[in-house]
C-alpha cells in the first residue's frame, strides 16, 4: 500500500494499512506508538516540502528517546560498568554503535535515525556518512527515510567518503550521490568532532551546504583534562564552530531518566549521576 503524496491522503490512507502489533501499530516495517495526529495548519516540513505530523514515535513504551535507550540496551550497544575511554577517562557506561551488527538491528536503527530527523523539522536534501562508521548509518537512515510516510516514497540520496583516495576507476574519495544542496551528516556520537570537521570540509569543497549533524547519542559531556574541561560539550562546540544544529536520537539525560524509572537498572544510577555531575553540561 502506497502512502498518499500529501498529508490529507496520508491520513486518510492510514487505517487501510495499519494493523495491530505486539507493541503497537505498524505500517509495513514501520512502527508507531501513537495514531497519526490530525492535520495541522503549520506542519513541520522536510526539504521537498512534503508535510508530516511533527510528533510521532516508535512503538515502544515512553518517548522515542527512551525507546532507543532500551533498544540499545537490548542489543548490547549500551552497557554499564567501568570503562576506559579513548581519552583515558573512566566512564560508568559505554555506547558502541558497532554492535548494531545484523540486518534487523541496523534496520531498526535506521528507523530511529529517520524519525529523529523527521521530528526535527529540518530542511535537507541528502545524507552524508563519514568513513567508516557513518557509512552504514547513512545507508540505513536513507532506506528508512525512503519508506517513511513523510517522504511519500521519494528517494533520499546519500554519499560517503573513503579514508584513502582511489587512484583508479572514478578515483577520488567520495562515493554515492553527488554532494549538493543541504546535507545532513550522520554519525553515532560526537567526541572530539574530528569526523564532523572533515565532513564539513568535504561538503563545502563540493559546493554543498552542511545542514545538520544527526547522531545516535549525545553524551552531554565536556572534553579535556579534569583540570581544564571545555566550557561546553562536544555537541555544543560543533554547533558553535559550524553554525549548524546537532540532532540526537537520545542523550545522557534519557539514560538517566531510564535509570530513575527502571528498578532493575537502579544499581547504576549513582555512578552515572556522579559522572554526569563531574563532566556533564
Amino acid at each position: 500500500m502506497q502512502v498518499g503524496r500529501n498529508e490529507k491522503d496520508m491520513i486518510a490512507a492510514w487505517p487501510r494499512f495499519m494493523r495491530a502489533g505486539a507493541t503497537g501499530a505498524r505500517h509495513g516495517a514501520w512502527e508507531y506508538a501513537l495514531p497519526p495526529p490530525s492535520p495541522r495548519s503549520d506542519p513541520a516540513q522536510i526539504s521537498d516540502n512534503v508535510p508530516f505530523p511533527a510528533q510521532r514515535s516508535f512503538a515502544m513504551p515512553g518517548s522515542r528517546a527512551q525507546a532507543f535507550v532500551r533498544f540499545a540496551l537490548e542489543q548490547g550497544v549500551l552497557n554499564f560498568g567501568d570503562f576506559t575511554m579513548k581519552s583515558g577517562r573512566r566512564s560508568p557506561y559505554f555506547f558502541n554503535a558497532g554492535l548494531f551488527n545484523d540486518g534487523a538491528s541496523v534496520g531498526r536503527l535506521g528507523q530511529f535515525y529517520a524519525q529523529a530527523l523527521a521530528d526535527s523539522g529540518l530542511d535537507f536534501d541528502m545524507l552524508f556518512g563519514p568513513a567508516y562508521k557513518g557509512i552504514p548509518l547513512a545507508t540505513t537512515a536513507a532506506i528508512a527515510l525512503s519508506n517513511h510516510p513523510a517522504r511519500a516514497d521519494r528517494a533520499v540520496p546519500f554519499a560517503f567518503n573513503r579514508k584513502e583516495a582511489k587512484d583508479h576507476g572514478e578515483g577520488g574519495t567520495l562515493v554515492g550521490a553527488p554532494l549538493k544542496g543541504r546535507v545532513v551528516i550522520i554519525d553515532d556520537v560526537i567526541t572530539a568532532g574530528t569526523s564532523v570537521r572533515e565532513s564539513v570540509a568535504l561538503i563545502r569543497a563540493a559546493g554543498a551546504q552542511p545542514a545538520a549533524v544527526l547522531i545516535a547519542l549525545d553524551r552531554m559531556e565536556r572534553a579535556g583534562a579534569d583540570d581544564a574541561l571545555s566550557e561546553g560539550s562536544a555537541v555544543q562546540e560543533v554547533e558553535r564552530a559550524y553554525g549548524i544544529p546537532v540532532v540526537s536520537i537520545a542523550s545522557l539525560a534519557d539514560i538517566m531518566a531510564l535509570l530513575e524509572d527502571d528498578a532493575t537498572l537502579a544499581k547504576h544510577r549513582d555512578a552515572v549521576s556522579a559522572y554526569r555531575g563531574k563532566y556533564g553540561v
